[in-house]
């Protein structure tokens, strides 16, 4: 006995045109608006192309496109950017981790002024302050701004010694470098402002580094005992010059007295002597009386008497001190 199943009838709803014609189109319009809005992001700027060829250059926030025929190629214009000479960072973060390669290594060893070998290694800091020329003014512009860096690095390090290089010259070197480096980016007109140049580490290749150390330390100890001299040299020399400034002035000091005193004198003996002219016994008796009146507190023992007494009086022993009994 067959098993006998129910058939059924499916139809499909009748479908106006009209409205399929409509969906499309909502469709299509929905993709053209769709592709017709583009965003810049704050730090970005955006460089319109028309068939390939510049028309504009668009601010951050929301902008609209011929779809199809404009292109939009955006560019990190406020973005600090970075480039790494003599070492390539491998892995970012809190505790970054960096490595050497065979192209870092060749592009970090130079020579300097005193034909001495240096490995130097060193950052810079970039950003883009001009998008056209950024793109378009130069093919390949991350690799020539590279050259031109290690090129100028290499020129200024070669007109300065070891010494300048690795310790007293660095900042100084480094700032000419960033200087003739954003000029010869504005001869070119890539449309790079260089930010800031750092010399990350500048130390001798490994198989002269001992002796290099050696070197160093020797001068070190050399600067430590130039320094030590000149601080004695500073406590002894300015005492010995304030003491013979002492002894100076004294002496000077002296002398005026000693001439003060003799033009006092002598003006005195003229002032005597013009009171003696005019009064010779009034004068002699006055000078008598000055000269017992100084010598009389010093003599001990004294004797007074009368020149016209014919014999000597016992007098009272007043000069004499009582005797403890």
């Amino acid at each position: 006995m067959a098993n006998e199943f129910p058939t059924m009838d499916f139809k499909l709803p009748k479908i106006n045109p009209r409205y399929v014609k409509m969906g499309v189109a909502l469709v299509v319009i929905i993709i053209l608006i769709a592709s017709s809005m583009y965003q810049i992001q704050p730090e970005e700027a955006g460089i319109v192309l028309r068939l390939g060829k510049f028309v504009r250059t668009t601010e951050p926030g929301l902008h609209v496109k011929v779809p199809g025929i404009e292109k939009i190629i955006k560019v990190p214009v406020q973005r600090q950017l970075k480039m790494e000479f003599g070492f390539r960072t491998s892995e970012p973060g809190i505790r970054t981790q960096y490595q050497t390669t065979q192209s870092s290594e060749k592009e970090s060893v130079m020579l300097t002024g005193d034909l001495n070998v240096v490995v130097t290694e060193w950052i810079v800091q970039y950003r883009i302050k001009n998008p056209y020329e950024y793109l378009f003014k130069i093919r390949d512009v991350d690799y020539t701004f590279r050259c031109m860096t290690e090129a100028i690095v290499r020129k200024i390090v070669g007109d300065n010694s070891v010494d300048e290089v690795i310790t007293i010259g660095r900042a100084r070197i480094a700032l000419q470098a960033q200087q003739e480096l954003q000029e010869m980016c504005d001869l070119y007109e890539i449309g790079i402002r260089v930010s800031q140049l750092i010399f990350q580490d500048v130390n001798p290749p490994d198989p002269v580094k001992p002796s290099f150390n050696e070197v160093n330390e020797a001068l070190q100890e050399k600067e430590r005992k130039i320094n030590e001299a000149w601080s004695e040299y500073n406590q002894i020399i300015p005492k010995a010059e304030g003491q013979a400034e002492q002894t100076i002035r004294a002496a000077e000091g002296y002398a005026t007295e000693r001439v003060n005193n003799a033009q006092g004198d002598s003006q005195r003996f003229i002032d005597v002597y013009r009171e003696y002219s005019r009064a010779p016994l009034v004068t002699r008796k006055r000078l008598y009386l000055e000269a017992i009146e100084a010598i009389l507190p010093n003599i001990d023992t004294k004797i007074i008497f009368d020149e016209a007494q014919k014999n000597i009086l016992p007098l009272l022993n007043f000069g004499k001190k009582e005797t403890e009994k």
